[in-house]
């Protein structure tokens, strides 16, 4: 990625060695359902925090043993961030204006262990995710070794996706998309509930593809190969890739974010038209 007409954005907040979750959980709801076993859930981003965060309301954040040494704040992993977020408020901001919407831009927090949120507890072993009780999207920068050596997606833009997936989730929050499915995965079975999710989840896809066409078309941050490293990581992070991994077969059915080729195509489609209306994930007869 190229940052040259790159700004670094204000709104990251970096508690990273703050040593612990700061309590209990306050409440809330989160966004990116992931109903597959638990154990997988470290396993990709996106995950819904009240998966994983609701089950810390009986007990007290953990807390390290010993307070760790905070990373310096303009370290290069946090430099990268900002530049990150920063292309998606610039991006984001023009393309509300475009549809007559304000947006309101999220806080980007930096953790190590676990965190306190608008939503409960952060733990790193969640993953990524978006807590929209406080706007704000949370990270423990160990995810992109593990997205390096785990998943075997490495690369710059891998970590600018996942970002970006996780800044699709708030606008689809700003957009009120996200309330009206939360509405209707309560109404519905859990079959037609995980097929919400998996058509949320694919329109946050599609929406960092949305973002990527217009950040480049703006600002020229795109290089050689970095469009397959984010398709790399949307494969490695298919429901059916993980279910292969932890019990040798894929259950559809149980689906929540969406098949590798799925979530590949929903990015390339955000990707090569850049409109908005080409995510509206909740219209296709077919995913």
């Amino acid at each position: 990625m190229r940052f040259d007409n790159s700004r670094e954005s204000s709104n990251v907040e970096d508690r990273r060695g703050g040593g612990g979750g700061g309590g209990l959980p306050i409440g809330g709801k989160g966004i990116g359902i992931g109903t597959i076993v638990l154990a997988l859930v470290a396993m990709y981003f996106g995950v819904d925090p009240s998966v994983v965060l609701n089950q810390a309301v009986e007990s007290p954040a953990p807390r390290a043993s010993a307070r760790q040494a905070a990373p310096p704040a303009n370290d290069a992993e946090s430099k990268f961030i900002r530049h990150v977020l920063g292309e998606t408020e610039d991006t984001w901001q023009q393309i509300f204006r475009q549809n007559g919407k304000q947006y309101v831009e999220p806080t980007l927090v930096l953790f190590t262990g676990a965190t306190r949120t608008a939503c409960g507890v952060g733990q790193a072993a969640m993953g990524p995710f978006y807590c929209p009780g406080d706007q704000k999207v949370y990270i423990d920068l160990a995810f992109y070794q593990e997205l390096k050596t785990r998943f075997k997606a490495p690369g710059d833009f891998a970590q600018a996706y996942v970002i970006a997936h996780e800044v699709g989730h708030h606008v689809q929050n700003l957009l009120g998309i996200s309330d009206k499915v939360q509405a209707a995965r309560q109404r519905a079975g859990e079959r037609e509930a995980n097929n919400l999710s998996v058509r949320l989840e694919l329109q946050a896809d599609c929406l960092a593809g949305v973002w990527a066409k217009n950040a480049d078309a703006a600002r020229g941050i795109l290089e050689a190969g970095d469009v397959e490293e984010a398709l790399r990581a949307a494969t490695a992070i298919g429901d059916d890739t993980l279910q292969k991994q932890a019990q040798g077969y894929a259950v559809p059915d149980s689906f929540t974010h969406g098949s590798a080729d799925q979530r590949t195509r929903w990015f390339r489609r955000g990707m090569e038209s850049g409109q908005l209306a080409a995510c509206n994930t909740f219209q296709a007869k077919g995913l």
